[in-house]
């Protein structure tokens, strides 16, 4: 219904009274005098023909309709004032809301996160991390960053980045390793994918060990148990570069085994909007970048 004379100011003056109970203090909220909120709010009660306060000696009490009113009321300002809060700059801002791989979120997004933020400042970005099991719509999310093969029901999928994995671990460790066939003698760390040390070994020429070490569902808290001394561990070299310019992680050898990439991901069902379309751009950008 179109309500061209929607008394707007009466109705921001009766919630704020609400609030406060007290037209006193509405009035100082709202940088008028207290006779012209009492006048504001009498004016909405005699259009909407009922009573929203009762006025008592020591203040106000909401009547029955009062009380009714208030949180619409409540619930409307809020919601004006937070879509008000969103434009800056000429132009409105944007929730994005993606979900990331750990991993690639640590290793290789975070460090870009600055230029991403500086280019496009009308995106207000919330991150996500997860384990690479992901519910796209469940979670709310516009985009996820996934490891895989890029086949997901019902979603447009966009590769990233490659990833083989190769062994790491600490510099104590790696010194007592000169062969592929020397990583028998020290504990294999494991992801939930059970064939890649199979993989691995067999790509380097080696038997595989029996496999005993720790699963993991997470890269990044087995680079970290691998750090520490806990063992070896299968990971996508490229997303711990820092660890290894720093030294903490030493990479023994150089074979490595291809086993998946990183996707950018969203439903088929859902609309592209500014923000998504400005990450997915900035995004292929920095993979061109890196490629040329």
């Amino acid at each position: 219904m179109v309500r061209p004379n929607l008394p707007l100011n009466a109705l921001r003056a009766f919630e704020a009274s609400a609030r406060h109970l007290s037209f006193t203090r509405a009035g100082l909220e709202l940088h008028v005098t207290q006779a012209a909120v009492s006048h504001q709010v009498k004016g909405l009660e005699e259009i909407l023909g009922l009573r929203l306060f009762r006025r008592l000696p020591r203040g106000l009490a909401l009547t029955d309709e009062g009380a009714a009113l208030l949180p619409v009321l409540e619930e409307a300002f809020r919601r004006i004032g937070a879509t008000l809060d969103r434009f800056e700059g000429g132009r409105v801002r944007e929730v994005l809301t993606v979900g990331a791989v750990a991993t690639f979120a640590v290793g290789w997004l975070l460090p870009r996160l600055r230029d991403f933020q500086e280019e496009h400042p009308f995106v207000d970005l919330r991150i996500l991390t997860n384990n690479n099991r992901v519910d796209l719509a469940g979670e709310g999310l516009d985009c996820a960053i996934r490891f895989g093969d890029g086949a997901w029901h019902g979603t447009e999928a966009v590769r990233l980045l490659d990833a083989p994995l190769s062994p790491l671990c600490a510099p104590p460790l790696a010194e007592r390793l000169r062969q592929p066939a020397d990583l028998a003698s020290v504990p294999l760390l494991r992801s939930y994918r059970a064939d890649e040390w199979a993989r691995w070994f067999a790509q380097a020429g080696a038997a595989c060990p029996a496999l005993r070490g720790v699963v993991f569902d997470s890269s990044v808290a087995m680079a970290e148990a691998a750090a520490q001394g806990a063992g070896a561990a299968l990971l996508p070299v490229a997303l711990f570069a820092r660890d290894l310019r720093t030294g903490r992680l030493v990479r023994p050898f150089t074979t490595e085994i291809a086993a998946g990439a990183y996707w950018l991901t969203w439903l088929k069902s859902r609309r592209e909007t500014m923000a998504m379309a400005a990450f997915r751009t900035w995004l292929a950008a920095q993979r061109g970048q890196e490629e040329a």
